[in-house]
C-alpha cells in the first residue's frame, strides 16, 4: 500500500480515516490480490516532513564566520545530528542536498556547512590546515542547536572524510561517531605522495585546475576540442618546474600547490596536518569505507588499523568498522570498473549503512550492528564478499614469491619468471628510464584529478615496452586466496643520485589479459623513510622496501600470477628527473640506466599475504 500512497506526497494520506471500515479492508485484499503490495506490510521509516534552514552562521574560535544549511524534521523535538564539512558547496546537487534530505526525512538534524575560504564561508581557503579546529567548533555548536538533543555524529567521503578525521583528532566531547569514506588519513603518505612521489595527476587536477580559490572550477579548459595544443593536459603536464606549474593553468601562483611542492618529505608542515598522528586521540569509533581501486585506500586500511590498535577508548577500538569493494572513489552501481564486471551483489548502498551505524549509535537501536564481524571485504577473482575478524586477517601467512628467469624479463616479449621457489643462480636485469618517454598511467588507483584510466585495466598494452621487467609464474594448478598488506623487496641500482621505482601486482587471465590488483611506487631517496631524503651512490646496489597498496584477491587456476617492475607511472605521479634535486626546482632531466637483481644474494621478491580460501 505504501508505495501507492507516497505517489499522492511524502507524507502518507491515512484512507482509513476517509472510508469505513469494510471499504478499507475489502480495498487491501483487493491490492493484496493483485499483488500491488503484500500482507501485512511494514510502516514506511520515511515519516517526517522536513524544514531547512538556510545559511546559518557559525562562528568559528577566530571569528571567522562559516555558513551552513541545516535540514531537520519539521516537527518540533531534540533530534540527533549528522554533519557535513564540504568544500564542495552546500548546494551540490546529487550530493550534499539529496543526502541531508533523507537524513532528515528519518529522524536526524542534518547539517552541511561550507569550509573555511569556500563558497559562502569567509577565512581563506588553505586545504586541511583548518578543519580541525573549525570541525571541532561547529560539531560543538551543532550539538547546542535548539533541534539537537546533543549528540552528533559526522559523515562525508573524501575530502570530507579527512574533515571528519581531523576534527575527531581534536576530541570533541558532543561526538559519538564518524563515517569516514574513501578518505585520506595521512595527506602526506597517502595524498599528495605515495613512498614519497608526488601525485601529479591528482595535486595538479584537483589542487590547482578544480580548487585553487573560492569555488570549484571545471576542466573543460584543457580537456575540449577548443583548448590550444599547449593547455591540453596531455601537453601541461609535462611542464617543468613543477614548482611554477600552476602559472600555465590558474594564471597565477596557487599557494596551497607550492607549499605542497616545495615540503617534498614528511616534515612538521604535514605532520601538523596527519591524523595518522593522533588516533589515540580520537575517542569515538570510525566506519571506514573504500574501495580496492581508490586513490585513498590506504587511508581506508590505515583508519581501521590505527583505530583498533590505538583508538582513545575501548569503546572507539572496538566499535571501529571497514568495509572494502571492487570500486574506485566509490561504489559503482553498474557493478563494473576499469576493464572488468564483478558480481550483481557488488555494490553496496552505503547509504544504508550509514542509516545504520547512526541509528545505533545516535539512537541506540538495536539492529545488530555490534554483532557482525568488524571487516567486510570483496575478494576480487573469486567475486564475493566475507566477513572477516580483522585486518591484516588472522591466520595469515606471508609468502615470498620471487623474481627469476635467465633471458632478459624486458617486456612480456622476455623470460622472467615468478616462483615459490628461490633461484640460486644470481641474474640481472637492466632498462633505460627516459623521463621524457615515461609509461603512460594506464589503471590502478587514481581519481579526482587530471583524467586517467583507472581501475583493473589490461596491461598488455603497456606491457610490450621494453623499459618494463616482466615476471610471470607458471599456470596455476590450484588457486591463490590473498587478502591484506603486499610489499616487494627490491634489489636494485641505478646510475644517478635517484630514481623511482613502480610495482605493480597483475592477475593474469587464461586469455592473457593482465590486471592490476595492487600498485606501489618508491622514490628512491627516500627508501630510509619519507622524513629525510637521501641521496643514492650511483651504480650502488640497494635494499628496498616498496609498499603496496593492500588487496583481497582470489588467482584462480589456469590464472598467473605477475609483477612489472619499470621507473614511472605518469602523469598519476610526476616523472621522476633523475637528478636528485629538490622536487620542482629544475627543468633538467637525465635518462637512468636501472638494474634488477634477482636470484642468489640478492634476491628480490614480492611478499604476498595467502588467506584460506573459500570453500
Amino acid at each position: 500500500m505504501k508505495r501507492i500512497i507516497r505517489l499522492f506526497g511524502e507524507k502518507p494520506l491515512n484512507f482509513k480515516q476517509h472510508l469505513g471500515k469494510s471499504s478499507w479492508l475489502l480495498i487491501c485484499l483487493m491490492m493484496v490480490s493483485m499483488g500491488l503490495v503484500q500482507g501485512n506490510p511494514e510502516p514506511d521509516p520515511i515519516l517526517f516532513e522536513i524544514k531547512i534552514e538556510r545559511h546559518q552562521p557559525v562562528k568559528m574560535r577566530d571569528g571567522v564566520i562559516l555558513y551552513a544549511d541545516i535540514y531537520r524534521p519539521a516537527k518540533e523535538g531534540k533530534y540527533p545530528v549528522i554533519l557535513t564539512r564540504t568544500p564542495y558547496g552546500v548546494q551540490r546537487v546529487g550530493v550534499h542536498h539529496e543526502r541531508m534530505t533523507k537524513f532528515a526525512q528519518r529522524g536526524y538534524v542534518a547539517i552541511v556547512q561550507d569550509v573555511r575560504g569556500r563558497y559562502e564561508s569567509e577565512g581563506v581557503w588553505d586545504p586541511f590546515r583548518d578543519e580541525a579546529k573549525d570541525g571541532f567548533d561547529t560539531i560543538e555548536w551543532a550539538a547546542k542547536l535548539d533541534c539537537s538533543n546533543g549528540k552528533v555524529a559526522t559523515q562525508g567521503g573524501s575530502y570530507l572524510g579527512h574533515n571528519q578525521w581531523a576534527a575527531a583528532s581534536q576530541t570533541p566531547p558532543s561526538l559519538e561517531a564518524i563515517f569516514p569514506s574513501v578518505a585520506s588519513t595521512n595527506v602526506y603518505a597517502n595524498w599528495i605522495t605515495m613512498g614519497g612521489a608526488f601525485r601529479l595527476s591528482f595535486n595538479y587536477g584537483w589542487g590547482v585546475v578544480r580548487m585553487p580559490n573560492k569555488i570549484m572550477l571545471p576542466q573543460d579548459w584543457h580537456t575540449a576540442a577548443y583548448t590550444p595544443e599547449e593547455l591540453k593536459y596531455e601537453n601541461i603536464l609535462y611542464h617543468l618546474p613543477l614548482k611554477d606549474g600552476d602559472l600555465a593553468s590558474a594564471g597565477k601562483a596557487v599557494p596551497h600547490y607550492r607549499d605542497w611542492v616545495e615540503h617534498e618529505a614528511y616534515d612538521d608542515y604535514w605532520k601538523e596536518v596527519s591524523d595518522e598522528e593522533r588516533f589515540n586521540k580520537i575517542t569515538v569509533p570510525a566506519y571506514n569505507t573504500g574501495g580496492w581501486f581508490d586513490i585513498f585506500v590506504m587511508g581506508t586500511i590505515n583508519g581501521y588499523v590505527g583505530m583498533r590498535n590505538h583508538g582513545g577508548t575501548p569503546e572507539a577500538r572496538k566499535g571501529t568498522k571497514m568495509l572494502i569493494g571492487p570500486w574506485g572513489h566509490g561504489p559503482s552501481k553498474s557493478n563494473s570498473y576499469g576493464d572488468m564486471k564483478f558480481s550483481e551483489d557488488a555494490y553496496v548502498d552505503l547509504f544504508e549503512e550509514e542509516l545504520k551505524y547512526y541509528d545505533y549509535y545516535l539512537k541506540g537501536i538495536q539492529n545488530g550492528l555490534d554483532k557482525e564481524k568488524p571487516v567486510q571485504i570483496y575478494y576480487m577473482g573469486e567475486n564475493k564478499w566475507r566477513h572477516e575478524d580483522d585486518w591484516p586477517i588472522p591466520g595469515t601467512v606471508y609468502k615470498e614469491l620471487y623474481l627469476g628467469g635467465e633471458a632478459p624479463a624486458n617486456s612480456v616479449r622476455g623470460g622472467g619468471t615468478l616462483s615459490f621457489e628461490k633461484a640460486d643462480k644470481a641474474v640481472t636485469d637492466t632498462y633505460a628510464y627516459d623521463p621524457q618517454l615515461p609509461v603512460p598511467t594506464y589503471g590502478g588507483n587514481n581519481c579526482c584529478g587530471t583524467p586517467t584510466p583507472a581501475g583493473p585495466r589490461d596491461q598488455r598494452v603497456l606491457e610490450r615496452r621494453n623499459d618494463i621487467l616482466v615476471y610471470t609464474s607458471e599456470f596455476l594448478t590450484e588457486p591463490v586466496s590473498i587478502a591484506g598488506p603486499v610489499s616487494m623487496k627490491l634489489f636494485a641500482a641505478t646510475d644517478g643520485p635517484d630514481t623511482d621505482w613502480m610495482i605493480k601486482l597483475v592477475d593474469v587471465y587464461p586469455d592473457g589479459s593482465a590486471y592490476p590488483i595492487s600498485e606501489g611506487i618508491l622514490r628512491a631517496k627516500f627508501r630510509n623513510g619519507t622524513e629525510k631524503a637521501e641521496l643514492l651512490k650511483a651504480n650502488k646496489v640497494y635494499e628496498y622496501e616498496i609498499t603496496l597498496t593492500g588487496t583481497a584477491n582470489v588467482f584462480k587456476p589456469g590464472h598467473r600470477i605477475r609483477v612489472d617492475i619499470t621507473s614511472s607511472n605518469f602523469p598519476q605521479f610526476d616523472r621522476n628527473p633523475n637528478t636528485g634535486k629538490p622536487l620542482g626546482s629544475s627543468d633538467e632531466t637525465r635518462v637512468a640506466q636501472q638494474t634488477v637483481h634477482h636470484g642468489g644474494p640478492r634476491a628480490s621478491h614480492i611478499i604476498l599475504p595467502i588467506v584460506k580460501g573459500f570453500d
